[in-house]
């Protein structure tokens, strides 16, 4: 889903009436609610300014923020912006995830969690990331990764589709770090990744 320059105003109330009404659904259990992730992570930074973080509670400074758009302000905050980490320093946050934390910081806590992410940015291919990343443990099948082409490792993978491997990529397995130990993937290259690579074996994409 994305925004507009326009579709946030620059006040608490029609920021918070926007979020309210357009993501009134609960939290689902597989992902973490703003909230929790606020408390758990951004808080760290955001309740004392640190580095120049705006500071949870100063509308103003939210406001000036969602005035670009609630999808530039995610994608930031995954890819990283200034002194801020790429997903605020924990790569297996999902980019749902990181939408809610936004969601819940600019709305000043009154906004309920969305089930769709704001923005997850996608500026490399499957076949960049695999390159950039992948190729390093999948080549040679380096700590137990599946490797390039080779159908016996990968069937199992695949017996539930290719979903469930995204998400295991994104949150870590094994001796494989969250987003490969790339923390600015977001969860749209994470795919398309997995999606190269499983494409190298003939298995058909989900």
């Amino acid at each position: 889903m994305k925004y507009s320059k326009n579709s946030v105003g620059s006040h608490l109330i029609p920021i918070a009436s926007i979020l309210l009404g357009l993501f009134s659904i609960p939290a689902s259990a597989a992902d973490r609610s703003g909230k929790e992730v606020v408390d758990t992570v951004c808080a760290a930074c955001h309740i004392s300014g640190k580095d120049g973080a705006p500071k949870l509670g100063d509308q103003s400074a939210w406001s000036q923020r969602a005035s670009k758009g609630l999808d530039k302000l995610t994608k930031n905050a995954i890819e990283g912006v200034r002194n801020m980490p790429a997903h605020g320093g924990q790569a297996a946050l999902t980019d749902l995830e990181m939408s809610r934390a936004v969601g819940y910081m600019v709305s000043g806590g009154k906004a309920a969690d969305t089930n769709k992410a704001y923005s997850s940015p996608k500026t490399r291919s499957g076949e960049q990331v695999v390159k950039e990343r992948c190729q390093e443990c999948h080549a040679d099948g380096k700590q137990g990764a599946p490797k390039f082409g080779d159908m016996e490792a990968w069937k199992p993978r695949l017996r539930n589709g290719v979903d469930p491997l995204v998400k295991s990529a994104i949150g870590g397995h094994n001796g494989m770090p969250a987003r490969g130990g790339l923390a600015n993937l977001s969860d749209a290259e994470m795919k398309s990744a997995v999606e190269y690579m499983v494409g190298l074996t003939g298995g058909a994409k989900k």
